[in-house]
């Protein structure tokens, strides 16, 4: 196991997402890890959390990485907001990512939390999926 894979993985996420013509449709390249400065677009989505636990065993290395992919959005009501958690999904469950190190063997989806963010203006969904990665 190392922490290494969590990089790569994010890295394949990513592009994998930027990629994606349905969220291109919905938000453009608004896909960050990091929220620029400035004006922000109405809709955007956010690389989040992980947490990374060893799951090795006699036969290989592997590593279980929960993360969270978040969607913001300024648009009232959460029907829109919602649109864009689902091709998320859509684009991210048993997606065949391109690992530049070790094999992806599962990617799910675990939850997801809609709500109003703090300021009210806000709406937010967090998504969390699960992905297991064999360090080859």
């Amino acid at each position: 196991m190392s922490y290494a894979l969590s990089g790569i993985l994010q890295r394949a996420i990513y592009q994998h997402l930027v990629g994606d013509a349905v969220l291109q449709s919905l938000v453009g390249d608004a896909i960050y890890d990091a929220v620029p400065t400035g004006v922000l677009p109405t809709t955007y989505i956010t690389l989040g959390p992980e947490n990374a636990v060893a799951r090795a065993d006699r036969s290989s290395a592997a590593t279980r990485h929960d993360f969270v992919i978040s969607v913001h959005t300024e648009k009232d009501g959460f029907q829109a907001i919602k649109e864009v958690a689902g091709a998320i999904s859509d684009a991210l469950v048993d997606a065949p990512l391109s690992l530049s190190r070790g094999s992806l063997s599962t990617l799910e989806f675990l939850r997801a939390k809609a709500r109003r963010s703090s300021n009210s203006q806000m709406r937010q969904v967090d998504l969390w999926f699960r992905a297991r990665i064999e360090d080859d």
